[in-house]
This record gives C-alpha cells, sequence and structure tokens, in this order.
C-alpha cells in the first residue's frame, strides 16, 4: 500500500511539473516612446549609420534631427517651403529634402548638418531616392506627373521621365536597374528601366496608390492604397499582383525590415501601424502610434521603428519586438 501511494504521488508530481511549465513570452511591437519635432512631420529617415534620423516638417520648412541613441532632437535645419521626403546618400554624405512648394531640393551636408545646394527639379515635388550606388537621384513631381532624374556628383538635372497621374512616392530595386512610382490619381505603379530612362511596364494596383517599397531581396514591391485600405503585393519578376492585403484606415506609407520578414505600414486616419508578415501576407500586429501617422522607417539594424504623426507633431519610437 506504502509502495503504490508512493508511486501514486510521483505521478502526480510529474504531472503537475509538465503542466505548470510555462508558455515560452512572445514580444509584441509596440510604441517605446514619444519625440516631439517641428510641425506637421512628414517623411522620415534613418541615416546609414543608423545614428540619427532627419524628419522633414511640412509646415515650418525645417527638418529635425534625432539623436537615435538619446531619443531627442539633436539640431533643426531650415530648409525651403513646404519639406516633403528626405532620403540619405548610400554613404550617409548628403541628405536630399523635397520641397513642394518651390520646386527644389535642398542638398544638406550631414557633416555639419547645413544646407549646402539647392536643385531645381519639377513642380510639386515629392518623394525623393537615391539609386544603391548613389550615383543618381529619382524626385518625383506630383503636378508634373513627372520623375527628375539627378545627377548626384554635380547635382545637374539630366532629364525627365513622365509616368502615371500624380505620382507620390519612387523607389529603386536593390540591384538600381529598376524604379518604381506610385501614382495616386490612376491607380497605377509605373515600372521604369533606369539605363534606359523610360517607363517600360504599367501595373494596376489600389485606389489611391500613395507609396511603394521594394523588400531588401528584390522579390516583392509593396503598394499602399489609401482609399482602398489596402496593400498590393506585386511579384517583381512578372509585374503581377499577386495579393491584396487588408490593412488600417488610409495607409499612407510602407516599410521593410532589414530582413525582410516583416512590413509596417502607416494607417493615418485610424492611427495605427499595421504588421505583416511577408512570407505568409498576414496581419500580425497592429500598434496604436500618434495623430495621423503618415511615414514609416526601420533603423538599418532593424531594432527601431520610427512613425511620423502629421497631426500630433510627433515621431512615434516603436520596438519591433
Amino acid at each position: 500500500m506504502m509502495i503504490r501511494s508512493r508511486t501514486l504521488s510521483l505521478a502526480l508530481f510529474s504531472l503537475m511539473m509538465v503542466v505548470s511549465v510555462p508558455a515560452p513570452v512572445v514580444a509584441t511591437p509596440s510604441e517605446t516612446a514619444t519625440i516631439t519635432v517641428g510641425e506637421a512631420p512628414l517623411s522620415v529617415a534613418f541615416t546609414p549609420d543608423g545614428e540619427k534620423a532627419y524628419i522633414v516638417n511640412w509646415l515650418d520648412d525645417s527638418v529635425s534631427v534625432i539623436g537615435v541613441a538619446t531619443v531627442e532632437v539633436v539640431d533643426s535645419i531650415h530648409v525651403g517651403r513646404g519639406p516633403n521626403s528626405v532620403a540619405f546618400s548610400p554613404k550617409g554624405k548628403k541628405a536630399y529634402v523635397t520641397n513642394y512648394w518651390t520646386g527644389t531640393v535642398s542638398v544638406i551636408t550631414t557633416a555639419t548638418g547645413k544646407e549646402t545646394d539647392t536643385i531645381d527639379v519639377g513642380n510639386g515635388p515629392g518623394s525623393v531616392a537615391f539609386s544603391p550606388k548613389g550615383k543618381k537621384a529619382f524626385v518625383v513631381n506630383g503636378d508634373d506627373s513627372t520623375v527628375s532624374r539627378i545627377t548626384v556628383a554635380t547635382g545637374d538635372v539630366r532629364d525627365t521621365i513622365h509616368v502615371g497621374n500624380g505620382p507620390v512616392s519612387v523607389a529603386f530595386s536593390p540591384k538600381g536597374k529598376m524604379a518604381y512610382t506610385a501614382n495616386y490619381d490612376d491607380a497605377t505603379v509605373s515600372v521604369i528601366t533606369v539605363a534606359r530612362g523610360k517607363v517600360t511596364d504599367t501595373i494596376h494596383v489600389g485606389n489611391g496608390s500613395t507609396f511603394v517599397a521594394l523588400s531588401p531581396n528584390g522579390e516583392k514591391a509593396y503598394v499602399a492604397n489609401a482609399l482602398d485600405d489596402t496593400v498590393s503585393v506585386i511579384a517583381v519578376a512578372t509585374g503581377d499582383v499577386t495579393d491584396t492585403i487588408i490593412v488600417g484606415d488610409y495607409p499612407r506609407s510602407v516599410a521593410f525590415s532589414p530582413d525582410g520578414e516583416k512590413a509596417y505600414v502607416a494607417n493615418a486616419l485610424d492611427d495605427t501601424v499595421s504588421v505583416i508578415a511577408v512570407a505568409t501576407g498576414d496581419v500580425t500586429d497592429t500598434i496604436t502610434v500618434g495623430d495621423y501617422p503618415i511615414s514609416v522607417a526601420f533603423s538599418p539594424d532593424g531594432e527601431k521603428a520610427y512613425v511620423a504623426n502629421y497631426s500630433g507633431d510627433t515621431v512615434s519610437v516603436i520596438t519591433p519586438g
């Protein structure tokens, strides 16, 4: 009897040990800090070394410079009227800021934090992107439905490429052979063969296509469709739309994590960021951020994401988890 009782007790103890093992904790992405910047922040980009982030402020004609380590604004740079977008050259020596109302690009020398040149482009310049080797920069001109091609070494506009109606965003493929523009007014993406300087394909996506981003491996392009509350997934090899992902209200921007596993989508009208698992196309998380999130970018190491909140005059700092 004693033996049976001891055996039963050991069995129950073993069962309790198995049942009581806690499940592994899975970290979820969340807003971990908020930084006050200039008035109506519209675009955000990290320096290639990840030490700083530039935020363009639409209504006070400035760029707020954030020190990533200290999580605070360390400088403010005056630029042209209506700064719209910002991008860094691959080595981080220059930053280009488009100025919507003056039809110009402010060239900032990052070592000094000063505007050192101004380049005339088209009417209503929006997004700007550097080619991967840094020899060219493309600027979309929303009011002209064109792209200005800038030779970075000289600051000269080499020529102008006509694209779809109302282009808002431009992005290069990882190898720089192709460039893509999201055209808001006709729900298309224009595909530019960079060497030829011509549009060689047009892809129909969702309504109000406002932003395009290429995955790090170059296999997919994600397009945020503001008027459909969706993201169109383009297979770059074929140019086909292979999936449509429902996200939050009025998506305005999309960014891939450096490892290509996640994509973040800033949804302006419900103050959230949708987290997409790229492998499956599923929305795995929704993060609450500031008022009217309009731009999102990952730090180069993928440990942080910054979201510019247009109506809140803030930047939300997200720890991806």
